[in-house]
């Protein structure tokens, strides 16, 4: 599991009486953007302003809460906000689905579902270490009385009344009780959450999965927390190749998923933990204790610490440092100005977590020591990382990097395992090692690479190709010679879109109205207003003679071209080119073009097609005869064709965007190969 900063309380906690926009973010795990558009439609009321910021009152802010997770406020219930409609469920794929625990652990949440019980986290503590005297239980093999007439309740009852013990785990029991009065309490009003039966399963994270089904899963999401499945984990683990006396630190173990998954001939003397989440940490000293039961106690709680990684110094460095950073945290103004006077990646306007947690592992390892954190795929090429991509090729190299997809339940995020080692050279892609779903390879040269963006999905013989289409000497680029527009953003498409024609209103188009060439009428209609729109372009734009419309979300590059005004959306965005002696038609078809998309695929591999992308895709000049023959087909798909004759067209066309550039029958058929040719958007 990932460290995560996670607020230790579940509920508006302070003794004010009214929050702020921020808290009310916080509580409701949105965004300010998305609070403040709400706010506007009406659909979040604020109890004051002052200085044009919003205050809520607190009991407000509770209902809404209140009314998200019963399904009575159906205003507010986006794809954001469903997290709430269930607060207690199964985080799916965290331990082995093949475990005893996770039908208990299903009957657990079903009674708590049903009976409508709402646990403080102290009393989450104490259900925590029912179980946790259960997996000791049965880890040590202790038998309490006849099996047949035990009454697992009483397993509690009898550590709680001080008629057992289990001598060196007591301690971290009791790190969890904190009121046994309180204790025996709850055990008497919710008997059935204590009448089960968990069974120790080595390297499962049982506790783990108990205390996150538990919290409310908006916490999780706030606090930038993404609890990894096992076989993640797994994967990690395997890619490194410990030496026995390896030192091994997870800066954010959780409650220690990526450490109980070790292999066993390490010693427990060289592993360590840290967290901020102080429940996290007790469990993880638990676990740890299961995992190594000749590992001291104290060596456990001076191993296992709740700490600030990123704050601390221990001046101690490590062989392995690995885990799972936190995501998307939103640091306080405070820890903002210590990070940004602290870490060079926290020089931006927006701080992302797992950058500085890179930054200073990589100040925590030892010469040669490797770094393996699991993070979002966006910190290959997005603009933000660019710091922390500078401070990896100043001092090490990627050995392993491994594109997993979306790979974490319910999170719509692709994220890749990244695995460093600190060599305090220049940067080097000798021996990368490279896997994604399609393929596994290993780059056998040194490329130059820049911190603009790392692209590593292409194997030595597409990377050839791609090196020689940047290489032709009639190539030119969109870059300074084409105009950019986003479609209308409404702001409430639910209340200026109609699927009816009127007098009034007109064509508007989605991204999924829009395919190569041409796009599909549609009977969605707007009427063009655009002060009352959130977001629009200049009309001229939309209004222009010709220009391109495409998919912004996309993993293949969709352009249509467009001669008729049509509105769009902003999942429908525009493109005017303006370069010199080359006509709109033809740009066209080289962006369409399979080259286009290998180039697009390899370089930048993202779901969203963005403006810096298209940018940067080579287009071949060509004379005004070859311009006009390219066009004469390019119109006939404008105008629209049967998918067999569309395919048979566009296949002919692509061979003679092949010729220009300069593309040999090999190495069409490496870019045929390693392109999603099944999927054409041609109809």
């Amino acid at each position: 599991m990932i460290a995560k900063r996670i607020a230790l309380t579940e509920s508006i906690s302070s003794t004010e009486s009214f929050c702020s926009l921020r808290e009310l973010c916080a509580e409701l795990a949105i965004s300010d953007a998305t609070a403040r558009n709400w706010i506007r439609l009406g659909k979040l009321l604020p109890e004051y302003m002052e200085e044009d910021m919003p205050y809520f009152s607190r009991s407000y802010v509770q209902s809404i809460k209140d009314e998200i997770r019963s399904g009575k406020n159906k205003a507010l219930k986006s794809r954001r906000n469903k997290k709430f409609i269930s607060g207690n469920a199964i985080y799916k794929n965290y331990i082995s689905g093949e475990s005893s625990n996770i039908n208990v652990l299903k009957f657990l949440f079903s009674i708590i579902e049903e009976k409508n019980i709402k646990l403080s986290l102290d009393e989450l503590q104490i259900l925590i270490a029912d179980c946790a005297l259960h997996l000791i239980a049965d880890r040590e093999g202790t038998i309490i009385t006849d099996p047949d007439t035990f009454d697992p309740r009483s397993l509690l009852a009898k550590y709680l009344e001080g008629n057992i013990s289990f001598n060196r785990y007591d301690c971290f029991i009791d790190d969890l009780i904190s009121d046994k009065r309180a204790a025996k309490d709850l055990l008497d009003k919710y008997p059935t959450l204590f009448h089960l039966e968990y069974k120790y399963e080595p390297s499962n994270d049982i506790l783990g999965m108990l205390y996150i089904s538990c919290r409310n899963l908006h916490a999780r999401k706030a606090t930038g927390s993404y609890y990894t499945p096992r076989v993640l984990v797994n994967q990690l683990i395997l890619q490194l190749n410990f030496s026995s006396n390896a030192s091994i630190l997870d800066p954010c173990c959780g409650t220690g998923n990526f450490l109980l998954q070790l292999p066993e001939f390490l010693h427990f003397g060289n592993i360590y933990g840290y967290d901020i989440d102080g429940i996290s940490i007790k469990i993880t000293r638990i676990n740890m204790a299961l995992k190594y039961p000749s590992a001291p106690s104290d060596m456990i709680y001076e191993h296992i610490r709740q700490c600030d990684f990123l704050t601390s110094n221990s001046g101690k460095h490590f062989d392995y440092i690995i885990g799972n950073p936190p995501w998307g945290y939103d640091f306080t103004e405070g820890e903002k100005n210590f990070l940004r006077y602290n870490y060079y990646s926290a020089s931006g306007k927006n701080i992302e977590a797992y950058d500085v947690f890179i930054e200073k592992a990589l100040a925590c390892l030892a010469e040669n020591g490797k770094l393996a954190f699991i993070i979002p795929e966006a910190f290959l090429n997005a603009k933000t990382h660019m710091p922390i991509r500078k401070i990896i090729m100043e001092c090490s190299s990627i050995r392993h990097l491994t594109f997993l997809g979306n790979a974490f339940h319910g999170v719509n995020c692709p994220c890749i395992i990244l695995q460093l080692v600190y060599n305090r050279k220049p940067f080097s892609t000798i021996g990368m090692q490279v896997k994604d779903e399609d393929q596994s390879f290993t780059i056998a040269k040194n490329r130059p690479v820049f911190a603009d963006y790392f692209s590593f999905t292409a194997n030595d013989s597409e990377y050839a190709i791609l090196e020689k289409i940047k290489s032709l000497e009639n190539i030119c680029y969109l870059k300074n010679h084409a105009t950019f527009a986003l479609g209308i953003v409404t702001g409430n498409n639910k209340k200026f879109i109609s699927n009816k024609k009127t007098a009034e209103n007109e064509q508007i188009l989605r991204g999924a109205d829009v395919y190569k060439y041409h796009f599909a009428e549609t009977d969605t209609f707007i009427t063009y207003k655009p002060e009352r729109f959130q977001q629009t372009a200049p009309e001229k734009v939309y209004r222009a003679k010709e220009k391109l419309l495409y998919r912004f979300i996309s993993s293949q590059l969709v352009f249509a071209y467009d001669d008729r005004q049509t509105l769009s959306l902003n999942s429908c965005n525009i493109i005017i080119p303006e370069l010199p002696s080359l006509k709109t038609k033809y740009v066209l078809a080289i962006l369409n073009s399979r080259a286009a998309q290998f180039f697009f695929q390899k370089e930048f591999r993202s779901i969203k097609v963005l403006r810096s992308h298209i940018e940067s895709i080579p287009i071949p000049a060509a004379d005004t005869k070859m311009q006009d023959k390219i066009i004469n087909m390019t119109n006939k798909l404008i105008s629209g064709l049967p998918p067999h004759e569309a395919m048979e067209i566009y296949n002919e066309l692509d061979s003679m965007i092949s010729e220009i550039f300069c593309l040999s029958e090999t190495e069409k058929n490496v870019i045929c190969k390693a392109i999603d040719t099944n999927r054409s958007f041609l109809y």
